[in-house]
């Protein structure tokens, strides 16, 4: 309940501030994102839906933008997590953007791990175990390697050069 109280003063912020308050739009904006980035199945919704119909929230300038999964498969063993990537992509880009990644990227990780809990609990009872397991894995993975920047293929030939000539 105190989140939506904050996300309606929020949005109220955004329509009375005056056109160039810059730091309103933004706390407005911040707002709105951490109410879509909780590890809830209510947090979720609001954030798919909003996802689904961009309209209403065009003017917060968010970066919708994915690579669902990235390297990694989104239907591994048959689990379904293209939108718990898509989500936990919303959550990195948007925090990038405000300049807030570091003080929200554990939040984002854990619901993303949420979000795919929440898949595997609408499997069967004899696969959910698995599904568990891989959602872990890739929990792990982007709370490790979730904020190390994109290695380049230049890199990687530097790399493979010093690795020859050592």
């Amino acid at each position: 309940m105190t989140r939506r109280i904050a996300l309606v003063l929020a949005l109220v912020l955004v329509l009375v501030a005056p056109a160039g308050s810059a730091q309103a739009a933004a706390a407005a904006k911040s707002e709105v994102l951490a109410g879509w980035t909780q590890p809830t199945a209510a947090s979720y919704a609001a954030w798919n839906a909003a996802r689904l119909d961009r309209e209403p929230w065009k003017e917060y300038g968010f970066d919708w933008s994915t690579d669902d999964c990235s390297a990694s498969p989104e239907r591994p063993l048959g689990f379904n997590f293209t939108l718990a990537c898509r989500h936990h992509d919303f959550g990195y880009r948007n925090y990038k953007d405000l300049g807030d990644f570091r003080a929200n990227k554990a939040r984002v990780d854990d619901t993303f791990y949420a979000d795919m809990k929440r898949v595997c609990v609408r499997h069967h009872v004899a696969v959910r175990a698995a599904c568990y397991t891989v959602a872990w894995t890739y929990y792990q993975a982007v709370r490790v390697f979730g904020s190390v920047t994109a290695v380049r293929p230049a890199d990687l030939d530097r790399a493979a050069t010093l690795m020859r000539d050592r």
